[in-house]
């Protein structure tokens, strides 16, 4: 669409956002229609021109920060085993779509309005904050305990997962966290570790959630490995490939994901 008295075009990018994570857009839209239709993480991510890494953590960010998984896996060789859209995940695409067709009237409509299109532009594509962590949840605060000079914050996560951070007072204070207030929390995926047979009352690291490996993505020297939490939620851990081979980490076999309480990063919207 092109403005009246401008070369520049009016043009706006679509995304459902939740707190400083942009949660959907047309590209991720894209790859659900595409494992929608094809059954394969693979063959969607092969189909919309991304690599099959990616589109994997892709699906792991959506089921994530959505209230309900979009995507169902089951594990099983390079092309995913059967994956298919949940319930909830074609709902949602029924409703993006209603959504970008009236973001599509609203821009026609708006540009027969406006004789100069630049700063209407220059807003829809605005540098918006992004977070680099891998793994960013979405849960609600359910116990703050404030001592003198920091305080120890639990989110649950939804399925009833509990994470537990370590934050200033000042952070309490600025960010104005209370019990029950909706939150995020950010974990570089450098500070997750993997282990198995953990005994959980000799281990002085404050998360320790168990599950079940999901993905190992292997390399010469390090390995990605997502594992299932529980409640829909996926936490990857990067360790070296050497800890793979010793500690005998396999897709669908069991471990437990630690971290310290000081390494998650509390978030609101």
């Amino acid at each position: 669409m092109s403005s009246t008295t401008s070369a520049i075009e009016l043009e706006g990018s679509l995304w459902f956002q939740k707190s400083d994570s942009r949660f959907l857009g047309s590209d991720r839209i894209a790859l659900l229609e595409k494992i929608d239709e094809l059954g394969s993480i693979s063959k969607a991510a092969k189909a919309v021109g991304i690599s099959y890494k990616t589109a994997w953590q892709l699906v792991n960010t959506i089921n994530n920060l959505s209230e309900k998984a979009l995507v169902d896996r089951t594990t099983g060789g390079k092309d995913g085993g059967g994956t298919k859209l949940t319930h909830e995940g074609r709902k949602i695409l029924r409703k993006y779509k209603v959504v970008e067709e009236e973001h599509r009237n609203f821009l026609y409509n708006l540009e027969q309005r406006l004789g100069n299109t630049e700063q209407l532009y220059q807003f829809f594509n605005r540098i918006a904050m992004k977070v680099s962590a891998r793994n960013v949840f979405s849960g609600t605060i359910t116990t703050i305990i404030q001592a003198p000079v920091n305080a120890e914050v639990t989110l649950t996560l939804k399925g009833g997962i509990p994470v537990t951070a370590i934050v200033t007072n000042g952070a309490i204070d600025k960010l104005g966290l209370k019990e029950g207030l909706s939150a995020y929390a950010i974990i570089k995926s450098s500070a997750v570790i993997i282990g198995n047979d953990i005994d959980i009352s000799k281990v002085s690291t404050r998360n320790v959630l168990c599950g079940t490996v999901d993905k190992i993505i292997d390399g010469p020297v390090n390995a990605e490995v997502d594992l299932q939490i529980g409640g829909g939620n996926v936490i990857t851990a990067i360790i070296t490939h050497e800890s793979t081979q010793k500690l005998k980490v396999k897709e669908g076999g069991k471990a437990c994901a630690m971290f310290k309480a000081s390494s998650v990063i509390i978030g609101i919207s």
